[in-house]
């Protein structure tokens, strides 16, 4: 299971929020480049890039901080937030991103989000499967929709998509442990390849995660807060 360190940025510092309310910011570190060189020098390989301006603002933000932290390390980086469109996947690839979720966009612009898919391939374009109360949430988890998660990803899964990212939002940072019975249900989809985020804060966690057939974990807080440390996600790489 791939082992991915989440790094949310706001105004171009490493923050982290509390079930997505951008009231409950803290600052961890001004330079995320800085901390993608901790996590390479861990030997992790994955983090996922979130522009947290970009989903407010619905359009690409930080992606200075992509090219500095693609052009200063090796890692391969997942990018998601404010990708809206064209202009917007082209400036992401082009700043190094291997892959990119479509969260929001997928909800507002399914047509657009298919033609990506054809276009790139299902190894570049991940579907981005965020929920409270198993309804899926957009724009930056600031609005709630009417779509039931399962049903939202099984109709992306028969189009051709192979990657979800799921957060329960409502397990996002209150280090309680993830979704597990939730995740247990997304993965019954066929063929579906799941990244589990959200509520992670032990070792014991995550190789539950990887039991159930999770393809990969994100950690976030529990990094940050130092309940967790690189040299421990390190030897589950």
């Amino acid at each position: 299971m791939r082992i991915i360190i989440a790094l949310d940025i706001i105004e171009g510092k490493c923050v982290r929020l509390t079930k997505g309310d951008f009231s409950t910011k803290k600052i961890y570190n001004e330079n995320p480049l800085e901390v993608a060189r901790q996590v390479e020098d861990n030997g992790i390989k994955y983090i996922h890039l979130v522009d947290l301006d970009g989903a407010l603002k619905k359009r690409v933000v930080n992606y200075k901080i992509l090219e500095k932290i693609s052009a200063g390390t090796s890692l391969k980086i997942d990018f998601g937030g404010g990708i809206r469109s064209d202009d917007d996947l082209y400036i992401v690839f082009s700043s190094g991103a291997r892959q990119v979720t479509c969260g929001s966009i997928a909800v507002t612009n399914k047509p657009l989000v298919l033609d990506w898919l054809s276009k790139w391939g299902q190894e570049k374009i991940m579907l981005g499967a965020d929920s409270v109360n198993r309804k899926i949430a957009t724009e930056g988890w600031t609005e709630s929709t009417d779509s039931d998660i399962i049903k939202f990803i099984t109709k992306f899964r028969s189009k051709g998509f192979k990657y979800a990212i799921c957060t329960d939002i409502d397990k996002d940072g209150m280090l309680k442990g993830p979704s597990v019975d939730l995740y247990k249900e997304i993965l019954k989809i066929p063929g579906l390849s799941l990244i589990a985020s959200g509520g992670i804060a032990s070792i014991k966690d995550i190789e539950e995660l990887s039991l159930i057939g999770c393809e990969g974990a994100i950690i976030g807080k529990a990094l940050y807060e130092g309940i967790l440390d690189l040299k421990d996600l390190s030897r589950l790489c």
